[in-house]
C-alpha cells in the first residue's frame, strides 16, 4: 500500500491550524526603535553597505561562506527553542529566523548569487524584508540553546547577533539598549544607569552602616585604592536594585580580608553591545581595561551579571591585549575558591525554605559557570531542589538577548518567551529562586508576579550575606546610634 506524501505546504497548514487559539491571537512583538534621520526608502541599499563594511572588517564571512554550504532548514532546532514552544509560528523557528540573513548574504555576497539574480532580476532586498528581520531577530531571546540541537553546527545565535548589529548600523535598534549606551558612552555618568559618583558614594556609605548595625562587622566598599587584586564591575544597576547582592559580596570579602576596590572612573559592568553592536561591545570592554590599568588592578571581578561576565571574560582578549589582557573571574568563582579553601563559612540553619537555581545563559550555554553555585548553595541550603533541564541545556528565563531592557514588550516576555520557564518554576515548588544575573532577576520577578507563582527572586550573594559567619575578630563594638536613641 502506498504512503500518500505531504507536502511542505500541506504539513505548515497542518501544523499552524493546531496551535493554540490564546497564542494564535497574542499580538506579536512590539519594539520601539530608534531610527536615524533618513529617507526609509533608502534602507535596502543602507542595509546592504553596512553589511558590506562588516564583512570587510571582521572575520563573520568565514562563517556566512560555511553556513550558506549547509542545511539551515531542517528545524531540528525548533525542539529546543522556547519562543517557538510557545508560539507554535513557524517565523519562530531558529533556522528560518537564520535564513533571512542567509538568504541576503547568498543573493548579495558571492558570486552565484549575484550573477542569478541578475539573469533572473529577482530576489533583491526590500523594506518589508527588512521590516521582518527587525520583527523576528527582536522576537529571539539569544539563548543559544538551538545551538545545541542544530545536526549542522549552525549557531543561530551568532546569526541573530550579527543581523541585529546590521540593523543597529543604519539606526534600527530597540530605543531602550540606544539611550542606555549613549548615557554610558557619552553622558555625564557614564554608566547605563546614569549613577553620579556622589550618589554611588552615598549609597555606599549607608549600606556599610546598614550591615555594620545589622552584623556587628565594619563591612566596607573600596574605593579607588590603587594595587588591589580585584577590580570589581558589578551590572550598575546593582546599586539601585540589588542592595542584598552587593551586602553579600562585600562581606565576603570582608570575611577573607582579600583586597579589592570599584572605580569611581568606571564601574559598570553591563554591555549592551553584546546584544546588538559589536562596535559598542569593544567600546565598553575598552572601559574596563583603562579603569582597571587607572587603577593597577591584578584582576578584573565582574558581579554575578551573567552577560557582563561573558562579555568581560570572553572580549576582554579580544579587543584588548590577546593573551596579556586582564585575567576575568566572576565574583561567584571567587566565592566558591574562598569557600573550599575554607575562608568562608556558612549557617545551615538560617535558610530553610526550598531554593532552586536558575542558569543564566551567558554564563552556562559554554558549561563555564554551573558546578560552583550549586555546590554553595547545598552547602548551606537543606532543601535545595534541582530545576530539569539545567546547565548547558538550561532553559532562558524569557528575557535574554537584551530584550528585558525593553518594557513595553513585557507582556510578550512573560507569556511567551517567559512560558517554558515559568512552568518549570511552578514545577520545582521552589520557594526561592536563586538567579545570579541583574537581567534575569528582572525578568524573573516579573514573570512570576505576571505568572502568579509565589517565589522569591535572588542572587546567590543575598542568600550567603543572611548565612555568612563571621569570625569573632572582626566583631566591633556598638555604636550610641546602634541602639536607636535607647539609654543604655
Amino acid at each position: 500500500m502506498k504512503t500518500k506524501m505531504i507536502t511542505p505546504e500541506e504539513r505548515d497548514r497542518a501544523f499552524v491550524s493546531a496551535r493554540k487559539p490564546e497564542v494564535n491571537e497574542r499580538q506579536r512583538l512590539n519594539v520601539r526603535y530608534h531610527v536615524e534621520d533618513y529617507d526609509v526608502a533608502d534602507r535596502p541599499r543602507r542595509f546592504l553597505e553596512a553589511f558590506a563594511a562588516i564583512l570587510k572588517h571582521s572575520n563573520y564571512r568565514l562563517a556566512l561562506d560555511h553556513y550558506i554550504r549547509l542545511s539551515a532548514k531542517c528545524s531540528r532546532c525548533a525542539v529546543t527553542c522556547q519562543v517557538f514552544q510557545a508560539t507554535g509560528d513557524l517565523k519562530d523557528i531558529p533556522c528560518y529566523r537564520s535564513e533571512l540573513l542567509l538568504s541576503i548574504y547568498r543573493r548579495h555576497f558571492t558570486m552565484g548569487g549575484m550573477l542569478r539574480g541578475r539573469l533572473a532580476g529577482t530576489g533583491h532586498l526590500t523594506d518589508e524584508k527588512i521590516e521582518e528581520m527587525a520583527e523576528s531577530f527582536w522576537n529571539c531571546t539569544a539563548c543559544r540553546r538551538c545551538a545545541l540541537e542544530c545536526p549542522s553546527g549552525i549557531d543561530h545565535g551568532l546569526l541573530t547577533h550579527l543581523g541585529r548589529y546590521i540593523l543597529s548600523e543604519i539606526g534600527i535598534a530597540p530605543r531602550a539598549l540606544v539611550v542606555s549606551t549613549r548615557e554610558q558612552l557619552e553622558g555625564d555618568s557614564g554608566n547605563t544607569s546614569a549613577i553620579p559618583v556622589p550618589a554611588l558614594i552615598d549609597t555606599l556609605e549607608f549600606l556599610s552602616d546598614d550591615m555594620q548595625e545589622e552584623k556587628g562587622v565594619a563591612i566596607k566598599f573600596p574605593l579607588d585604592v590603587e594595587g588591589a587584586d580585584y577590580v570589581f564591575f558589578p551590572a550598575v544597576s546593582d546599586f539601585l536594585m540589588e542592595a542584598e547582592t552587593l551586602m553579600g559580596i562585600a562581606a565576603v570579602f570582608t570575611a577573607t580580608g582579600d583586597s579589592w576596590t570599584t572605580g569611581t572612573g568606571y564601574f559598570d559592568g553591563i554591555n549592551y553591545g553584546l546584544f546588538y553592536s559589536d562596535r559598542i561591545l569593544e567600546r565598553v570592554v575598552k572601559k574596563i581595561d583603562a579603569e582597571t590599568r587607572r587603577l593597577k588592578g591584578k584582576n578584573v571581578l565582574i558581579g554575578e551579571c551573567g552577560h557582563a561576565s561573558r562579555s568581560a571574560k570572553y572580549f576582554l582578549p579580544v579587543y584588548c591585549g590577546g593573551k596579556d589582557a586582564y585575567p576575568v573571574i566572576n565574583i561567584m568563582e571567587y566565592t566558591h575558591r574562598v569557600w573550599k579553601e575554607g575562608r568562608l563559612k556558612l549557617d545551615p540553619t538560617i535558610v530553610t525554605q526550598k531554593v532552586a537555581y536558575h542558569d543564566p545563559c551567558n554564563i552556562a550555554r559554554q558549561r563555564w559557570i554551573i558546578d560552583k553555585p550549586r555546590e554553595l548553595l547545598k552547602d548551606f541550603c537543606p532543601n535545595y531542589v534541582e530545576m530539569t533541564p539545567s546547565g548547558e541545556d538550561n532553559i532562558c528565563c524569557g528575557g535574554g538577548g537584551g530584550t528585558v531592557s525593553i518594557d513595553e514588550i513585557r507582556p510578550y516576555r512573560t507569556t511567551v518567551g517567559g512560558k517554558l520557564k515559568a512552568d518549570q518554576i511552578r514545577k520545582s515548588g521552589c520557594e526561592i529562586l536563586v538567579a545570579p544575573c541583574a537581567n534575569c532577576k528582572k525578568q524573573l520577578r516579573e514573570l512570576v508576579e505576571d505568572q502568579k507563582i509565589d517565589c522569591a527572586v535572588v542572587g546567590l550573594h543575598d542568600l550567603i550575606y543572611k548565612a555568612i559567619i563571621f569570625d569573632e575578630s572582626l566583631k566591633v563594638p556598638a555604636r550610641p546610634d546602634d541602639h536607636n536613641g535607647e539609654e543604655e
